[in-house]
């Protein structure tokens, strides 16, 4: 089941990422500019931090197999329409729809995986899930790239929502059903959640970690070529070795999250730290770049999984929306850190000011993981709370004896 819960996130996550590849493409076919184009990246984007929150509560009484089907089925129809649609209107709603269903699938996919692998093994399912997701840098958008070379850029979607059809039958055979809940869930019950102050820690995590790495990945392209005279031919190399690390990174932290959420959740972001700090520093130095880039790809992202298995986690009977928000949380940090980065361009430090950025940002994931293990820290040793964590505590409870219950059910 977990794997193709993966193989749902790899398609999500190729599909988010592949238009980069292909804007030139698409731009020369519907006669429009480069800047014009890059809106089917920015609206998906949009669509999924808007998306991921707004599905979960519309879907929140359906059974998660139905939903995630569902989620697959608006993928496919969104990409046979930009297959086939010459007006740009029509591709960028079809986009924005799509990046909604993506953002449902991915939340609901994360709840599925984290209570479905049982007690103790929460971390270790989502890093297979969130690992489907870092394949798509390494497999699915060169593929999709290449597909467009080929056959044009039309068929990189075809290719998508033929993969999506697929992913819907392992869902309808393999997913399992949701057990018999003798509550059904409410907008008012899920919305209490909210009150946790663990959970918006975790968001806050989600958000800076995803913010930081991508600040410097995002401009990686012309680092190692403007700024440290690797040949552009090499860099889709640098790329597949910083996607095969995430691959790897991710599994492995997924594997220790369960035992060390937190020593995962600090050691990742002061690793990092260092990476990006000396990224920054050295110049002109080929091979240390390509080195540091391959590191920054094993540790960068790696913690994402345990991350939204925190989120899920903290957010108790409301683990969906816990879900949904992680994923706003990704994505906004995505486009808060790239944002960032690109200003920093045009400024004296030129190239340099991405990873300088990067390092900003991943430093402030340190406050919220540091809290949450502070926090882990003393409910272990039975140390007392105020009145707003003892409810936060209880709240927690509730969720996770909720999630004991309906594992022993299933």
């Amino acid at each position: 089941m977990v794997y193709v819960l993966a193989l749902g996130t790899f398609l999500m996550l190729t599909t988010e990422f592949v238009v980069a590849g292909i804007l030139p493409e698409v731009a020369t076919d519907l006669g429009i500019s480069l800047g014009r184009a890059g809106l089917l990246i920015t609206v998906f984007a949009a669509g999924m931090i808007v998306g991921a929150p707004l599905m979960a509560m519309a879907t929140l009484r359906l059974a998660k197999r139905p939903t995630l089907i569902l989620a697959l089925v608006v993928f496919v129809v969104g990409h046979v329409v930009v297959a086939l649609s010459d007006h740009f209107a029509t591709l960028l709603a079809a986009r924005f729809v799509t990046a909604m269903a993506t953002g449902a699938f991915w939340a609901v996919a994360a709840v599925v995986a984290s209570r479905g692998a049982g007690p103790g093994q929460g971390a270790k399912a989502l890093g297979v899930v969130t690992a489907g997701g870092a394949l798509a840098t390494v497999l699915g958008i060169p593929a999709g790239a290449l597909v467009a070379q080929l056959v044009g850029w039309r068929g990189t979607f075809w290719a998508l929502a033929l993969a999506a059809a697929i992913a819907v039958v392992c869902v309808a055979k393999l997913v399992p059903r949701d057990a018999v809940q003798e509550h059904a869930p409410s907008v008012r019950s899920e919305l209490s959640a909210l009150r946790s102050g663990r959970l918006w820690l975790a968001l806050a995590a989600c958000a800076a970690t995803t913010g930081g790495v991508l600040a410097a990945y995002s401009y990686i392209s012309p680092i190692l070529t403007d700024r440290d005279g690797l040949s552009a031919g090499l860099v889709p190399l640098v790329l597949t070795v910083f996607g095969i690390g995430s691959f790897i990174g991710t599994l492995v932290a997924g594997r220790l999250g369960d035992a060390y959420p937190h020593r995962v959740t600090v050691v990742t972001p002061a690793v990092t730290i260092v990476l990006l700090a000396v990224l920054t520093a050295v110049q002109g130095s080929t091979w240390t770049t390509v080195a540091l880039v391959a590191l920054l790809g094993l540790f960068g992202l790696s913690a994402n999984g345990v991350l939204i298995h925190l989120a899920v986690t903290h957010a108790g009977r409301a683990a969906t929306l816990g879900s949904a928000l992680s994923v706003s949380a990704f994505n906004t940090g995505t486009a808060v850190g790239t944002a960032a980065a690109g200003a920093a361009l045009g400024t004296s430090l030129g190239l340099t000011g991405p990873p300088a950025v990067g390092v900003v940002i991943i430093t402030l994931t340190l406050v919220p993981v540091v809290a949450l293990a502070v926090f882990s820290t003393r409910r272990a040793s039975g140390v007392s709370h105020t009145p707003a964590e003892r409810s936060n505590s209880s709240l927690q409870d509730v969720g996770d004896a909720s999630s004991a219950e309906q594992h022993a059910r299933a």
